[in-house]
């Protein structure tokens, strides 16, 4: 899925105030986080990550895999903090031209 620089600037707005739903810990990416991402971005759409790793190469590679896993669209990653973009079968995000 891409997105238009106006769509991102818009989900980034939508983005802002919202806390992560999904923490990946020591474990990383395991079937049961990429379970709740998949449920999360069917009931909200748009998602905040957090990604609890210092490495920088490690992040970028667990970045890839959930948004090739999910099929969700990378809105931003600022520091460890990654926000998805799916939308679902109800769209609850009208996004702009």
């Amino acid at each position: 899925m891409n997105l238009s620089t106006k769509q991102k600037q818009h989900l980034k707005g939508l983005a802002h105030p919202l806390k992560p739903v999904v923490m990946l810990g020591n474990n990383g990416l395991t079937e049961g986080v990429l379970a709740e991402i998949e449920q999360a971005l069917d009931h909200h759409e748009l998602i905040k990550v957090k990604v609890a790793t210092e490495d920088r190469e490690t992040k970028c590679l667990v970045v890839e895999a959930i948004i090739r896993e999910t099929g969700a669209a990378n809105v931003q990653v600022i520091g460890k903090t990654l926000v998805l973009y799916r939308p679902s079968q109800e769209r609850k995000i009208s996004l702009p031209r």
